[in-house]
């Protein structure tokens, strides 16, 4: 039974000028991490298929593989890009162009292709997110960097020029502060194969999660008319429930 002679003290309520508080430093935080630490990407292609698909949208966690810094270090898990990292860059080739492709070489590392299979620093890889679309065989694109890039009209003009240089025996060799990046639907992906390293400067950051997928028409990034894409937003509104993909939310990038 209570004891109605020493009743229990209400516990005081949060003021106004408490609640606005503790809401301000939430914005804050999520003003920070929104402007400085994430980072919101569509794939607009289909290069890594079937890891990312066209209409699926990312969070990009930009700080990463940035430098460290004394102050944020123990707050964030920074580390040095690795071998299979996905990851989300500037183009070398198409300035402004955000482009997400997976790490095959870092620096120093020998990279060969032969009928398609990749070779890195002798031993042969097993890749089993890689797809194939059995298309037609490409002798540069399926056993670089042993065919010269001269005949083949997708290929960058710097990187016909510089490529050579590269090549040490039968592998091309990643320089220092460079990467060679491959999509993992590797016959049709636009790639270091095809316009050279990914400079270190040009890194964005590494796709975390997909926080929503739509099914989007494969050549719809390259819409710039405003009625095309005025069309489209009103496509995703009016089947937002039946053509987003659900199972993908909240998928791991890996």
């Amino acid at each position: 039974m209570p004891n109605k002679e020493n009743p229990q003290p209400d516990k005081p309520r949060e003021t106004t000028m408490e609640f606005l508080a503790s809401l301000a430093a939430v914005l804050v935080t999520g003003l920070f991490i929104i402007t400085f630490v994430l980072q919101a990407f569509e794939i607009p292609s289909s290069s890594m298929e079937n890891t990312l698909l066209i209409g699926d949208h990312v969070f990009v966690n930009r700080e990463q593989f940035a430098p460290t810094t004394h102050w944020m270090g123990p707050l964030l898990p920074y580390r040095s890009i690795r071998r299979g990292d996905i990851v989300v860059f500037l183009s070398p080739a198409e300035p402004g162009l955000y482009v997400v492709k997976r790490i095959m070489g870092i620096p120093g590392d020998r990279i060969h292709l032969r009928d398609g299979v990749v070779y890195r620093n002798g031993g042969k890889l097993e890749e089993p997110y890689v797809i194939h679309q059995g298309m037609a065989y490409n002798p540069y694109r399926d056993n670089f960097p042993a065919v010269p890039p001269s005949e083949f009209n997708n290929v960058a003009p710097n990187w016909q020029l510089t490529l050579k240089d590269h090549i040490q025996g039968d592998d091309i060799v990643v320089p220092p502060d460079s990467y060679f990046g491959m999509g993992d639907n590797r016959d049709v992906s636009y790639d270091s194969r095809y316009w050279g390293f990914i400079p270190r400067e040009n890194v964005i950051g590494r796709p975390m999660f997909i926080y929503w997928s739509f099914e989007t028409p494969p050549n719809q990034y390259l819409e710039r008319e405003v009625s095309q894409r005025i069309g489209f937003l009103a496509h995703v509104l009016i089947h937002f429930f039946d053509e987003t993909r659900w199972r993908r939310t909240f998928k791991v990038v890996q």
